[in-house]
């Protein structure tokens, strides 16, 4: 009979659910397809580049202003956001002045291309969101920006 315990177990486990698998009238329900993902919109959005000190666009600002004016007129329900920054050295105060002065002057060239006023916003962050870390002049130019956000 002990030898018997065993057998009976290895055997009716499988039995049951061999019995249960047949035994079941329910019809089985694919599990349905996941939705493809969201298109990927890929922003033509750039940012552009300022020398130390400057709130004049450089002639490399303007072949990315001109990008990002085909892109605002090209997404009419977008508005973006212009974010005017700066690297660390100066006062906060007058870093955040200097920003706008960016922020301002990459708007006026992108209204002057004629794209809506009304659809672009700026800002100043200052010396406050710096892309690039470090105190050397390789961050400090990646941080004299102007950095455009599609809302």
């Amino acid at each position: 009979m002990n030898q018997l315990k065993p057998l009976l177990r290895t055997l009716f486990i499988p039995g049951m659910l061999f019995l249960g698998a047949c035994c079941c009238n329910k019809s089985v329900v694919p599990v349905p397809t996941p939705p493809p993902p969201p298109p990927v919109i890929h922003s033509s959005l750039g940012d552009v580049f300022f020398d130390f000190d400057k709130s004049e666009l450089r002639t490399d600002a303007v072949a990315q202003l001109k990008t990002n004016a085909n892109w605002i007129e090209a997404n009419a329900g977008k508005k973006v956001i212009i974010e005017g920054h700066c690297d660390e050295r100066g006062t906060n105060e007058y870093n955040l002045a200097l920003g706008e002065r960016r922020a301002n002057s990459a708007k006026d060239y992108i209204v002057h291309l004629g794209v809506e006023p009304a659809k672009l916003k700026t800002i100043s962050y200052g010396e406050e969101k710096p892309f690039a870390e470090g105190h050397n002049e390789e961050a400090w130019a990646q941080n004299r920006r102007a950095h455009f956000i599609a809302e």
